[in-house]
């Protein structure tokens, strides 16, 4: 019985590997926003309200999996998901001060 519970946990998904994959959904998306942003010549303000609705998809995939994370390391349900959100907020304010960069610039970021 021992050995079952042993190879069923090893079998089972990396909750780290599940954080990885929905990251990297998430800033492609928001990458994604940010370019057809620049396109549109949003204002700033424009696209830092853009940028929060932006990618809900993606964004709440990334939220669920890194709450998962944080619940499976110990932490509450409210901590978990304050640690996720302050992610997301993170990623929000670096894109927008790529935004803000380009904009300023007048040009477009690389693939």
């Amino acid at each position: 019985m021992l050995i079952a519970s042993v190879l069923l946990a090893a079998m089972a998904p990396a909750p780290a590997g599940n954080v990885d994959t929905t990251r990297a959904a998430f800033t492609k998306c928001l990458r994604e926003h940010l370019k057809k942003q620049l396109e549109a010549k949003v204002t700033e303000a424009e696209f830092e309200l853009s940028v929060k609705s932006a990618c809900d998809a993606e964004q709440s995939a990334f939220k669920a999996a890194v709450t998962a994370t944080n619940r499976a390391g110990g932490d509450s349900q409210a901590d978990a998901e304050d640690n996720a959100q302050m992610q997301i907020d993170d990623y929000h304010a670096n894109f927008t001060d790529k935004f803000k960069d380009y904009a300023s610039t007048n040009t477009m970021p690389g693939e």
